[in-house]
């Protein structure tokens, strides 16, 4: 699935009643609705802007890893970044 901007109703980011954390909402003309949790849009405009910025990297692949040991506060599911082969 390609969403391009002539596909968006709306976009809005926003810290929900009752929330700490943001979330994004696309909402798509055909009334489809992708609702991001503020970790992934972390991880987006992180990995977006070191591909956007460095000299010589051209990808970053981050994978969702469940961690058994985290610091507190932090979500059991992470995406991480993974280097392989074909990464580097």
């Amino acid at each position: 699935m390609v969403i391009k901007n002539e596909d968006i109703d709306e976009l809005i980011i926003e810290v929900p009643e009752g929330h700490r954390h943001l979330r994004t909402i696309l909402r798509l003309k055909d009334g489809r609705e992708i609702i991001l949790q503020e970790a992934t849009v972390a991880n987006l405009v992180r990995a977006y802007t070191t591909v956007k910025t460095h000299p010589t990297i051209e990808r970053v692949v981050q994978k969702s890893v469940r961690l058994s040991e985290r610091k507190p506060g932090f979500a059991e599911w992470q995406l991480v970044e993974s280097i392989s082969e074909e990464d580097r």
